[in-house]
Formats: structure tokens, sequence, C-alpha cells
């Protein structure tokens, strides 16, 4: 499996063009908007220097480069492409008709993924004469820096093809999390959410402020949890294992739980929150932060891959 068409060149989906031509993968792109895919061969053409000189480009930028062929029609992009990402907006609206159109081009055993970051494939490929080779592989943005990548088949994909495109990602350097059964968020974005729910709590309800809550992840449980996973903290936390860890914690969790009542994101949490991100940071120095982000995860990935499992 050498060919792959990434359809749809926002920016998951050059970030997806970035990730398969890194791994020497033949990579077509398409989107309806020319432009978008000439800003997007920009964009990749100013990374894949960039990860060279990290250290995660094994090639030289330009024979990387050279794998990633913009196409003029959805068709040229697909037809011999045997791994289909597409990456158009999050409305399955837009999805059912792009995968019908799919459907019409590609080849009878290519598979065609989604990289909808909430929406189930069943939302949009129920309708399909071959939907049992649709399913979603969700990344993590951008998927070039973070390898995370969730895969959710639909109630009717073959499981096989689940299996066909955990190998593919194997292979583009990603790392693979099956999600068994459709479900809102998949699972990736319902931690997430638990995760912010209380953190818009303890803001509301005024316990912690906004910098100091986000000091607490920074410099506290996300230095554990960017090499080990929740579950494996709390098994080195106590003596005994996991086991041990909720019996000692439990009742203090229980009273926790019972205390994180849903809570709605109304117009005046954002606003204060908003704020206070702005005062952090200013509006214009989003793209340099973005920038840093960047650079930040870039090194934090050559250190990971120098540290053992």
């Amino acid at each position: 499996m050498t060919n792959v068409a990434v359809i749809g060149a926002g920016l998951i989906g050059r970030a997806w063009a970035i990730v398969f031509a890194r791994a020497g993968f033949s990579v077509t792109m398409w989107d309806r908007f020319p432009a978008q895919t000439a800003a997007a061969q920009s964009f990749i053409a100013d990374r894949l220097p960039e990860l060279h000189a990290a250290g995660l480009l094994p090639d030289d930028p330009g024979t990387a480069m050279a794998r990633i062929t913009p196409a003029e029609s959805l068709w040229d992009a697909v037809r011999d492409a045997e791994y289909i990402q597409e990456n158009g907006p999050e409305r399955a609206d837009i999805k059912t008709g792009v995968f019908a159109e799919l459907e019409r081009a590609v080849r009878p055993d290519a598979i065609i993924a989604s990289s909808s970051s909430g929406i189930p494939a069943s939302a949009f490929t129920e309708h399909l004469a071959t939907r049992q080779r649709c399913l979603i592989a969700h990344p993590v943005n951008p998927p070039y820096l973070i390898p995370l990548v969730e895969i959710c088949p639909a109630p009717w994909t073959d499981p096989a093809v689940t299996e066909r495109t955990r190998a593919i990602m194997v292979r583009a350097g990603q790392v693979p999390a099956t999600v068994k059964r459709e479900i809102d968020g998949f699972a990736l974005n319902r931690l997430q959410g638990a995760l912010l729910a209380e953190a818009f709590r303890l803001v509301a309800d005024d316990v912690i402020s906004v910098a100091d809550l986000d000091a607490l992840m920074k410099h506290g449980l996300g230095l554990r949890w960017s090499f080990m996973g929740p579950l494996e903290t709390i098994d080195l936390n106590a003596p005994g294992g996991l086991a041990d860890y909720c019996h000692r914690y439990g009742p203090l969790y229980a009273t926790m739980q019972e205390q994180m009542k849903p809570l709605d994101w109304d117009d005046a949490l954002v606003a204060r929150l908003h704020a206070a991100r702005r005062a952090e940071l200013p509006a214009n120095m989003q793209p340099v932060r973005q920038e840093w982000r960047d650079r930040r995860l870039m090194a934090l990935l050559v250190h990971k891959a120098t540290q053992p499992d």
C-alpha cells in the first residue's frame, strides 16, 4: 500500500499529507478550492525543513515534498488510491455528499476514512452501497506532531477494514487507538470534555484563576500524562497498584463526582474565560504562540523518541 489520497487541503488535510509523505507514501491532494491546495503546498514546503532540522523527517525535504501531488479533480486524486483520508467541514450533510462522490470515484477495494472529530461515520455513510469500507480516523491536531489517531468504525464497517486502517496508521508512524463502537465525541474528546467541564466549573466557582488552572496541567498532571495514561498513573501511585489506589482514594473521588454537576458554558462564563486568555495572550500574538507550541511539540517528540517505552 503506497498510494494515499487526501481530500480537503485545510489545516488537517495538509497535516495528513505531511504524515503520509514523511512515511514514504505517494500522496495526491485535492480541494474544491484550488487556492486552498496552493496554500497547503506552501505550508507543507515551509514545515518540512523544520521537521528535518528537528530530526523528525528522515528524508530530504525536497524528496518528501515530491511525494505530494496536487490533483485537478477529485477523480484524479482518488483513482489510484488504496486509502482515502477525507477532511471536509464538520457537517454531516456535506460529508454525505462527499462520500457519495468518493464511492463513485474510488477503487472497489479502497478504504474511505474521515477525519471527523465528532460526527460518527454512520451519520454520513448509511446510504452507500459499499459502506462497509468506511470509518473514522480522527487525528489530534497537528497530526504530524501528535501521533494519536482514533479509529472508530460504523456499525457496518468490516472488521478487516478497521484492522487494515490500524496497519496503515502504524506504517505512517502514527499511534492508532480503536474506539470499539460509536459514541458522541469518540473517546479522546470525551476525556478532554470531562477535564474542561471541571476546569470551567473551578473557574466559575472562583476556586482558582485561569492562569493557575493551566499551571496545574502544564506543571502537574501534564508532565506525567505526556508519557503515561491516567490508568497507568494511578497504578504507579499506590504501593499495591491500581486496586490499592482505588481503595485509598475511591471515597474521595465518589464525593467529588457528586459535586460535579453539569454546568452550562453560558455567554458570561465564556466571556470571562476568553478575557482572561486575551489578557495573557493578545489576539495578534496567537499565531506566534501557535508556532511556539509546534516547536515545543517537536522538541517533545524528539525527546520521547530517545527514551525507552
